[in-house]
């Protein structure tokens, strides 16, 4: 099969971490707009006014709006031929990992993320640091879809390097004789 007889390149997921780790940011913006919806207008000064609203802008900022822009940059695509991960806010970085390359995926679950069905998925290449995929939901369901992607990869690679090969079938390689 030649390059381009391949297969075109499919989107298999479009993954994020599990929306959990918005929880506690949403709640600490609910208490800060109540807050601040209850003493607006009833401090003594007009400077206190100014400042508890100017702070509760910042303590929203601070503890909601950035961590929902960090967990919104951080994707992971997952189609037919690899991965890439996508993560950063001022730097982006984007790395990307061939399914054929062949990897080793385990999944990590803490108690919480089992109820979840939510897992950290581990990707180790060989490399010095495996990527991983943080809190991403349906852990095992993604494992076995890159396990499974990784089989196909491999399987195709071999047949193309067997079409491919310039020895005749039957020939002994490498000078060895049958």
């Amino acid at each position: 099969m030649s390059p381009a007889a391949q297969p075109p390149e499919r989107v298999v997921a479009r993954l994020r971490s599990h929306a959990r780790v918005l929880f506690w940011p949403t709640i600490l913006l609910f208490a800060v707009c109540g807050v601040t919806g209850f003493y607006s207008g009833n401090l003594a000064e007009p400077w206190q006014n100014t400042a508890l609203v100017v702070g509760a802008v910042l303590l929203s900022v601070v503890g909601w709006l950035l961590p929902l822009a960090m967990w919104l940059t951080r994707r992971y695509t997952i189609t037919t031929r690899r991965i890439i991960f996508r993560h950063g806010f001022f730097v982006r970085v984007r790395q990307e990992l061939v399914h054929s390359r062949g990897y080793d995926v385990t999944v990590r679950q803490t108690w919480l993320q089992q109820m979840w069905r939510s897992g950290t998925v581990r990707i180790d290449t060989g490399l010095e640091h495996p990527l991983l995929l943080k809190d991403v939901p349906n852990a095992d369901l993604v494992q076995q879809v890159l396990n499974d992607l990784m089989h196909e990869s491999r399987s195709f690679i071999g047949l193309t390097r067997e079409e491919t090969s310039s020895f005749a079938p039957g020939t002994p390689a490498w000078g060895r004789s049958s």
